[in-house]
């Protein structure tokens, strides 16, 4: 059973026949054990005219995936299989960054009737939200107290990547579909294939002339041309210690996930096979061998999981795990944070043989706050901090110049910036026929 803050109320209230009763000469403690025992029959009588919060099934309906940051509905429902109404106070037990409301619900359930009430969720976390009961409390007709029972009645839903870095994607598809063959800016070029013929147009280039054709049509024909299709993209997400680090209103991985999902998304509508490996140590997620409309729910399904380990990222093994994707040449996508030259002998001691690769990209996320320090000198404290700024400023751009000459290509943004610059070094590619 449980007591309702009426009862306190109900208590409280004694103060009045108790200064009436002691005016006319009644004794205050038979006054006031008087009225505690009113209040004790009264919570006895309604805790017993409570509808047992027991005899009720308790279903739910919870969505099996959600995006993150985005809000979503659950429910209960409650099969009242008692003889009684209930007023039902009730409380779905999710965890904090599920973003359920923590107010109790009110529910009124007739006798073998059921109820469903919705539950709002707007999730703050990535990975696999739960609520493992639901608490129902019945209340008496006085509202005084009533009866409570608690329901092992499991919730789940896995929270996706918030993937806000989709904005960016009708953009870049307009300038894929320029290189694509959808304007008349396509030029024969290494890394470009047969695509169509149409009729020569004054200023085309006469070496694109198909003589053949125009033989056979009796006008001039043209060859068209377009960024090869079938290539191959990896991307290598690095989920180690430097991952964990907070840039902005994330973490580092957090914008990794961002830049990988545009890059996927890209290369999809370019005809392209995108893999995408998650590895520390060990391979935490794995994406391969799948393209189409069915390439990013993989991906954010493999992502939705997977948070920062606080354990150094073994390179050799990650690169390993690369040569296991694809032995085809590809375009190389590392996500990590390598900004300090100590913590990336491992990786620049690792880093594949660019034989092997079109272009090894690296990917780092910066903090904006870092360049704001330096540039302060107001202060003692000011001009330390400004000299720690560029130091790792400075450690940041040393490893960026040893990734080109190890036949890398370094780019670093913060991580608004990042997905798209990625993106944007992608098609640069495409145009150029390196991928």
């Amino acid at each position: 059973m449980f007591v309702s803050i009426r009862l306190a109320v109900a208590v409280g209230l004694g103060v009045i026949p108790l200064v009436a009763f002691s005016a006319a000469g009644v004794p205050v403690w038979a006054v006031l054990s008087g009225w505690l025992l009113l209040c004790g029959i009264l919570l006895v009588v309604d805790v017993v005219s409570a509808a047992s919060a027991h005899a009720v099934t308790v279903t739910r309906r919870v969505p099996a995936r959600a995006r993150m940051g985005e809000p979503v509905t659950a429910s209960v429902a409650l099969h009242n299989h008692g003889a009684r109404t209930m007023n039902a106070l009730l409380r779905d037990a999710w965890q904090p960054t599920a973003g359920a409301d923590p107010a109790r619900l009110r529910m009124r359930i007739p006798a073998g009737e059921r109820r469903r009430v919705e539950v709002p969720l707007l999730p703050r976390r990535r990975g696999e939200l739960v609520s493992e009961f639901v608490f129902i409390r019945s209340l008496g007709p006085l509202g005084l107290g009533g009866r409570q029972a608690r329901h092992e009645v499991r919730g789940a839903t896995r929270v996706l990547p918030a993937f806000s870095s989709r904005k960016h994607l009708p953009s870049r598809l307009a300038r894929l579909r320029e290189l694509d063959g959808n304007t008349s800016i396509q030029v024969r070029g290494q890394g470009t294939e047969f695509d169509s013929l149409r009729e020569y147009v004054r200023g085309d280039d006469v070496r694109s002339i198909d003589w053949r054709a125009t033989a056979r049509a009796g006008t001039t024909m043209l060859r068209t041309w377009r960024p090869e299709r079938d290539r191959h993209v990896v991307i290598l997400i690095d989920t180690g210690r430097t991952a964990a680090a907070r840039v902005g209103d994330g973490t580092r991985l957090d914008a990794a996930l961002e830049a990988s999902l545009l890059l996927a998304a890209l290369a999809m509508r370019a005809g392209d096979h995108v893999h995408l490996l998650l590895y520390d140590r060990v391979v935490r997620g794995r994406v391969t061998g799948i393209d189409g409309a069915g390439l990013l729910p993989a991906m954010t399904d493999a992502m939705a999981p997977v948070h920062a380990r606080l354990v150094d990222t073994d390179w050799a093994g990650a690169f390993a795990a690369i040569r296991t994707l694809t032995t085809r040449p590809s375009l190389v996508v590392v996500l990590t944070a390598q900004d300090a030259a100590e913590s990336a002998r491992g990786f620049l001691g690792a880093f594949p043989d660019p034989s092997r690769a079109t272009t090894v990209l690296v990917g780092s996320v910066t903090d904006d706050a870092v360049g704001e320090l330096a540039k302060q000198r107001g202060s003692r404290e000011e001009i330390y901090l400004a000299a720690a700024a560029e130091r790792t400023l400075r450690d940041a751009e040393n490893v960026a110049d040893a990734i080109r000459r190890a036949g890398g290509e370094a780019i670093a943004a913060d991580p608004e910036s990042l997905p798209p610059k990625i993106a944007d070094r992608y098609l640069e590619l495409k145009a150029a026929g390196r991928l």
